[in-house]
């Protein structure tokens, strides 16, 4: 049995907080290994990367969900009760229900409202001096989610509601008062979509015929109960929230166009399939969420190592989708790389691993691909604007990374 390196710090929380991105990969290169322990949030955790340890993550006979996700997660990103949390037959059916939801003409739907709404908002951008577009693209997307869902959106509430369902994935790592204000934003959205729930359950509430939240409302577990209506609150902001985050990934392919100017060339230019390789290359290049967690189920030996039942286990998402063994020059930025690339389910896993019908891999990253695909054609073919001076060093340190800038754009034309 090989013993398993361990991080030298008694505590490693604060080292994780300070690089959440690159702290599992730079310590299993100092260790020559693809895993290694420390002790996070006080508790021993083994620390995983690479293709092979993704392909093991994966294994449901090995790892659970339930009781891993730490409280201040539970209490701003996911909120208590949702998909994310659960195993076995309650997992499998309620992630049915999110992969019926996201099913192509769905997602089709999805992106036609965005577009429409990505419209208008560049036609305002055109008589302002200066655009920031990382809130911008919240804003956009948190009307399309909500018009999409069945969720009634009142212009006056358009702001206020596209702040908690930001503040929720945006300052749900912060420190102080910007966690407390995460988790505030959570109350009061949790609070929001249940007296919609409520009133879709009572007839209150008129919603689209099988829409996200008529199905939500009622939907019924695998033992035959309806949600009660905090979880299916929970869930109907796991469709709203995802998708506003969107906004990140957004940022990040105005600052890939503007770095890159041949793809923007390119995806002028529709050349065939580049839009999406374009699109996926941002996915692995840039860092959205840094890892997930596990438990183990039962003892078993991986490689000689031993996997202790209990033992807290997570997988570097950042780091396996910059492998090298994996990606050829992960560091640079080549969307040309998914020319060939095979599809293979752990490699690349900025969203999570394994076949998202039966694992944990986010059920929304069809949502994500055309959403991304959509905001670059646009930006690329419909949309002509300078870029000013600006700081556009990616904040590592923050959850989530972005540009310091959140890319400001000026002298917007149509």
């Amino acid at each position: 049995m090989n013993p398993i390196p361990k991080d030298p710090l008694p505590d490693s929380t604060l080292a994780l907080r300070r690089d959440p991105y690159r702290f599992i990969s730079t310590r299993c290169l100092h260790f020559g290994t693809d895993l290694f322990e420390a002790r996070l949030m006080l508790e021993r955790t083994i620390c995983l990367r690479g293709r092979e340890a993704a392909a093991l993550f994966y294994s449901r006979q090995r790892f659970q969900r339930g009781g891993v996700m730490p409280g201040w997660l539970e209490k701003t990103l996911f909120g208590r009760g949702g998909v994310q949390g659960l195993d076995e037959a309650a997992h499998r059916d309620r992630k049915q229900l999110f992969l019926s939801l996201t099913a192509p003409a769905s997602v089709d739907l999805l992106v036609a409202l965005f577009i429409d709404w990505l419209t208008i908002y560049a036609e305002a951008w055109t008589a302002r001096e200066r655009v920031v577009l990382y809130p911008e693209w919240q804003e956009i997307l948190a009307r399309a989610v909500c018009a999409w869902a069945g969720v009634p959106l009142p212009d006056v509430e358009v702001q206020q509601r596209t702040r908690q369902l930001t503040a929720m994935f945006d300052q749900a790592a912060a420190l102080g008062l910007g966690h407390l204000h995460s988790r505030r934003a959570r109350r009061q959205a949790e609070q929001w979509i249940g007296r919609l729930i409520d009133g879709v359950r009572a007839g209150r509430v008129e919603v689209p015929q099988l829409g996200p939240l008529q199905r939500i409302a009622h939907f019924r577990d695998h033992a035959g109960y309806l949600l009660d209506t905090p979880t299916a609150a929970v869930e109907m902001i796991n469709l709203l929230r995802p998708t506003v985050a969107v906004s990140v990934y957004l940022t990040f392919a105005a600052l890939a166009l503007h770095t890159h100017r041949d793809g923007r060339l390119r995806i002028a230019g529709r050349e065939p399939g580049y839009v999406e390789r374009f699109a996926q290359e941002v996915r692995r290049f840039y860092p959205f969420f840094p890892l997930v967690m596990a438990q183990v189920r039962e003892d078993f030996v991986w490689k000689g190592y031993p996997f202790p039942a209990g033992r807290k286990v997570a997988l570097d998402l950042y780091g396996t989708n910059h492998d090298d063994r994996a990606w050829k020059r992960p560091d640079q930025f080549n969307p040309d790389r998914f020319e060939d690339w095979d599809g293979d389910l752990f490699d690349f896993i900025p969203q999570g691993g394994g076949d998202a019908a039966v694992t944990h891999r986010c059920p929304g990253e069809s949502i994500t691909l055309a959403l991304m695909q959509a905001a670059l054609e646009f930006l690329a073919t419909r949309l002509a604007y300078d870029v000013p001076e600006q700081d556009l060093r990616i904040d590592y340190a923050r959850l989530p990374a972005l540009p310091r800038s959140r890319f400001v754009i000026h002298r917007v034309r149509l």
